[in-house]
Order: C-alpha cells, then sequence, then structure tokens
C-alpha cells in the first residue's frame, strides 16, 4: 500500500473530540443551568436523580444509581455483593483494568477465565472450569458491545446460586435473546467514559431490582452515609464514588440521544461487514443468534497464516491510511500485568492473593488457549456514531488493499 499524503486521507471522526459525538447545544443548556444555580453536588440537585430515574426506566430497572467512573460503578457493584477477603470473583482476563482491580480493593480474588477466542467473550463452558467452594459472584464483560451467551451464563450461575454482575460498559442498549444487558444479572454496571456510547467524560452507572443490593449500592457512592435515614451514620467501609450535577447535566442531556447512536453504529457496522465478506484472512464479529451487537468498537478476526504479520501487519498498513487501530487490543492478558503477575497490591504484603488458593492465582499459558489466540487474531477498529457510508467504504477499501499487499503466496 503506498502511502498517502495528509490531503489524500479521509479523515475519520472520533470518539475523542467532538467529531464523533453528539455533544451539543442540549449539554451546554443543561450545564449553564446548574452553573447557573449554583449547586454542584448531586446530593442537593436535581439532574443526577433525574438521570438515574429516567436510565432505569430505559432499561426496565428498579434501581439506577450514578457513579463517577466505570471502574466506580464495577467496585460499587462488588461492594454490593460484598465479598469476604478470599472469597473469588471468576472475570475475564481481556477487560480494561479499571474493571479488575476493584475486586481486590473488596479483598477478593479475581479468577480469570477463558474465553471464546473468537468474540473474547467468556462462556458459560469457560465459567464452569472456573468455579470453586470460594466463588463468590462471576462478572461477565459484553466485550466490544458483543453480548455474552447470558441465557446459558445465567443458567449455570443460578444452579449454584451464584450472583452475575454484568460489565455492560461497552455495551449500551444490546441485547440477547430480546432482553437488554444489563437485566440479567444480580447487578450491573455501565460507563460514560469519554469514548462510550454516550458519555459525560467520566461516570459510570449500576442497575439492579434487588432492593437490598440497591440500598448497599447507594450507600457505596456516598461513603455508606444514610442520607434521608432517621439516625444516619456511616454503616462500613466505603468511598466518595458521587456524579456531579455537572456531569449528571450532561448525562440527562445525552440519554435521550442514546438510541439513535446505537442505530447509526449498527447501520455502518453492518455495511462494512457486508463489504468484507470473502476478504481472504478476514472474519467479522461473530455474533450470536438473535443478539444485538451495539458496536463499541468494530473488530476483525485477522489470519495470520493467511497475512503476514497478522493482526499487528494488517494494523500497520492501515494507520497509513490514518485508520487508528489497536492489534490485539490490550496487548496481552490482564495476568500478565504486574499487578497480577507479580501480586503488586498493598506495600509489600501481596494481600488479597495471601489468600488465594494455588489453583485461583494458576496463569499457564495452557488454561488460556481462547484468550492467547483471541487476542493473536483481533484487530480493533475505531467506531462511532458520525461514522456514515463514505467513512465505511474508506475503511473496506483499505482492508482490502492491505490485505491485497499482505496476503501470503
Amino acid at each position: 500500500m503506498s502511502k498517502e499524503s495528509a490531503a489524500d486521507r479521509l479523515v475519520l471522526p472520533s470518539d475523542q473530540n467532538a467529531s464523533g459525538r453528539t455533544l451539543g447545544d442540549e449539554e451546554i443548556a443543561a450545564l449553564t443551568e446548574v452553573i447557573r444555580s449554583g449547586v454542584m453536588v448531586s446530593t442537593k440537585g436535581p439532574f443526577v436523580p433525574e438521570f438515574e430515574k429516567r436510565f432505569a426506566t430505559m432499561l426496565g430497572a428498579k434501581y439506577a444509581y450514578a457513579c463517577s467512573s466505570g471502574s466506580a460503578a464495577v467496585h460499587v457493584a462488588i461492594a454490593a455483593i460484598d465479598p469476604k477477603p478470599g472469597d473469588e470473583i471468576i472475570t475475564t482476563a481481556i477487560t480494561d483494568m479499571g474493571a479488575l482491580t476493584p475486586i481486590c480493593y473488596q479483598g477478593a480474588i479475581p479468577v480469570f477465565c477463558d474465553v471464546d477466542p473468537d468474540t473474547c467473550n467468556v462462556t458459560a463452558k469457560t465459567i464452569e472450569k472456573c468455579l470453586s467452594d470460594r466463588t463468590k459472584a462471576i462478572i461477565v464483560t459484553h466485550l466490544f458491545g458483543n453480548p455474552c451467551e447470558m441465557k446459558s451464563i445465567m443458567a449455570l450461575a443460578n444452579e449454584r446460586g451464584i450472583p452475575v454482575i454484568e460489565d455492560c460498559a461497552q455495551a449500551f442498549l444490546a441485547e440477547h435473546g430480546g432482553k437488554y444487558v444489563g437485566r440479567f444479572g444480580a447487578i450491573n454496571a455501565f460507563s460514560l467514559q469519554q469514548g462510550k456510547h454516550i458519555t459525560t467524560g467520566e461516570g459510570g452507572i449500576v442497575v439492579t431490582d434487588n432492593a437490598e443490593l440497591a440500598r448497599r449500592a447507594y450507600l457505596h457512592i456516598n461513603k455508606a452515609w444514610g442520607y434521608g435515614d432517621e439516625k444516619p451514620d456511616h454503616y462500613f467501609l466505603a468511598l466518595n464514588y458521587r456524579m456531579t450535577e455537572l456531569q449528571g447535566a450532561v448525562a440527562l442531556a445525552q440519554l435521550p440521544k442514546l438510541k439513535g447512536v446505537v442505530e447509526a453504529r449498527v447501520a455502518t457496522a453492518k455495511a462494512l461487514s457486508e463489504q468484507l465478506q470473502g476478504v481472504p484472512g478476514i472474519r467479522t464479529p461473530k455474533i450470536e443468534a438473535g443478539a444485538v451487537h451495539t458496536w463499541w468498537k468494530y473488530c476483525l478476526n485477522v489470519d495470520e497464516k493467511v497475512i503476514e504479520g497478522g493482526s499487528p501487519g494488517l494494523g500497520a498498513k492501515l494507520r497509513e491510511r490514518g485508520i487508528a487501530c489497536a492489534p490485539r487490543y490490550v496487548v496481552k492478558p490482564a495476568f500478565r500485568c504486574q499487578v497480577f503477575a507479580e501480586q503488586r497490591t498493598f506495600g509489600d504484603s501481596r494481600w488479597p492473593f495471601t489468600l488465594a488458593r494455588p489453583e485461583a492465582v494458576d496463569y499457564s499459558e495452557s488454561l488460556f488457549p481462547g484468550t492467547f489466540k483471541g487476542l493473536r487474531d483481533i484487530l480493533v477498529l475505531p467506531w462511532n456514531e458520525k461514522y456514515g457510508r463514505e467513512h465505511v467504504n474508506y475503511i473496506a477499501e483499505a482492508v482490502r488493499m492491505a490485505v491485497s499487499e499482505l496476503k501470503r503466496g
């Protein structure tokens, strides 16, 4: 692929700035109202409570509580489950670190399970291999907006009486079997970070139908202080994870745009998949029958036996055309990061890993064939709601041209 001048490239909209976001006059007006009111804190203002109410209604959940980030949302969900030190929480090794370290902060042991190499999602089969009498919860991450196989996962979890936490950070309005993700688990977390389907820069929200879990989640966001109680106190160890009214104002203005954002992403992703059918060495995303993938990112599987250099090689060619793709997504499984591999936690204590069963912290590569294959093959393409047909055509052409140059034989 010959390198083009900057003038020859089509500049793709980016979710890292206004070009790929739906931020506009509605958010500015809401922010202006907050600033003029002088009420910035959500315990006194109207915007965060209204956002919580409308988000719960949209999903059909009984309770929703906003917080300061997606990582905070996962932490709140885990804290609501209330593990004891040494309890185990099954999770995936292919996710953001912000969804993993909260497990350790609550004194629990993250037990990493393998994934389907085609979707990089956990499955009931991979989860089952990790269950033990210490399993306190299961976290399922709907990676890139592609829902996990929730029917079989919930059947397994319900049979064992184990609560499921859904990490829906990348999967707003994704569906499995006609049901939104975030409606299967006991308590579930969403992220409003810069690149998510709707954004407040940083922010999160937790949803549940369980009154006891809702109460603990609310308290954990608020330093465990019982606002409105007859004799409030700080009931247990917790942090301040509140969302500000400034974030709440933006969130409330963003929420009505979510359906359109998802529809736009689904339409353009479908168009790209159609254009890439039959390209040698390339497989478009695998979506389970009856599921709705909502495309936080668009991921190709690249066969290195067909395409020289595999995912990194193809990625390098696409970057020549200004397509800021990410070969192998997180580069390595989370358990290869120092925090887990070297158990770097609180000082030199290694806690809570000092409480772990040896099997729970066995990160032998042979135990994770799907994880290593999935990361080896995956090429993550940027995606957002401002993509149009010209952007899809440009990306498809770039992929086809790159493959023609890199195809072996």
